[in-house]
């Protein structure tokens, strides 16, 4: 990774609807604008995130999404209006902050749901777009949701006993996503401590390859686990907002954009399949696997293969 930098600018923009989006500027203010979407929806970006850019090359800008990181206000409050939280929103988000400053067209670089919410950018405003790097790619459609809260228990018989458990037997016939959803609205705040600490063990149980890999110290954090477990149940319960499968469908709009997909082979969480598909019906984008690797940019290979993306296009 490239060293370490801060940034040389912060803010906090209004977006409306009581929120406010923190954002950040680093490396060169005339460099080529990129812009980072984080994943989750809800994990905020980290300072790692800037890292994966020539600061000398990039005018590298990171936000946290509505209700994460350092944005106002925070999921972890119960108070948080989620309803205001949606796709549609983020979307707008992402041009007031263009827009604000003023940046004309930028490369898009996104991770896990960040390559959902790119996707579905760039196919609104495809003028707007230098090129994409997309690492550990999703598209939110039910089927890719299905995988993760059933599909893929057989492979993690032993945490996915866990996370069943800490469902009660009543609620277990909705399905984890709703059943967990209801348990995090619960008025009892210990009932949503527990519900957000036990769904993040389960997510994180999913990232990596690696048999001694542990998340960073933030999915310890209870803060982070309430709006991070908030965040997902909200989107993914109604499937982000978004026609199931649109955008694949919708791919040809982002004809004549270069892109790089980076994915590893044995993706847990959102296996090849999906990042195939989209290479299948984009045909300027290049798939890259990662033999060996999984979701988690901390397995083998991945941080290299995403660093000569962005080279590519520096």
């Amino acid at each position: 990774m490239y060293p370490s930098i801060e940034p040389y600018d912060t803010g906090m923009l209004d977006v409306g609807d009581g929120n406010s989006v923190y954002y950040e500027q680093c490396g060169n203010p005339k460099g080529k604008p990129a812009v980072v979407l984080h994943g989750g929806p809800g994990s905020g970006c980290t300072p790692g995130m800037r890292r994966i850019f020539d600061p000398d090359a990039y005018r590298i800008i990171l936000f946290d999404q509505r209700g994460s990181g350092t944005s106002t206000p925070h999921a972890s409050e119960f108070s948080t209006d989620l309803s205001v939280n949606t796709t549609a929103h983020l979307l707008a988000d992402m041009e007031r902050l263009r827009l604000h400053l003023d940046i004309d067209r930028w490369l898009i670089f996104g991770g896990s749901w960040g390559v959902t919410l790119g996707l579905a950018y760039a196919e609104l405003h495809p003028n707007r777009i230098a090129a994409m790097v997309l690492n550990g790619v999703t598209t939110t459609r039910k089927s890719e949701i299905d995988w993760l809260y059933r599909g893929v228990a057989p492979l993690f018989p032993e945490q996915w006993s866990r996370f069943q458990a800490g469902v009660p037997v009543e609620l277990r016939h909705l399905g984890m996503l709703e059943a967990y959803w209801l348990l995090l609205a619960d008025p009892d705040p210990n009932v949503r401590i527990k519900a957000a600490s036990d769904w993040c063990e389960w997510e994180a149980s999913l990232l990596s390859v690696l048999p001694d890999y542990r998340p960073g110290p933030r999915w310890a954090d209870p803060k982070f686990q309430m709006a991070f477990a908030r965040i997902v149940t909200h989107y993914f319960r109604h499937i982000a907002w978004l026609e199931d499968g649109i955008l694949l469908q919708e791919a040809h709009k982002l004809s004549g954009i270069p892109g790089v997909l980076v994915h590893g082979r044995l993706d847990f969480d959102a296996p090849l399949t999906t990042a195939w598909e989209l290479a299948q019906v984009w045909p300027d984008a290049e798939l890259v696997v990662v033999g060996g690797a999984g979701h988690s940019g901390a397995d083998p290979g991945m941080t290299e293969a995403v660093i000569a993306a962005t080279d590519r296009f520096r």
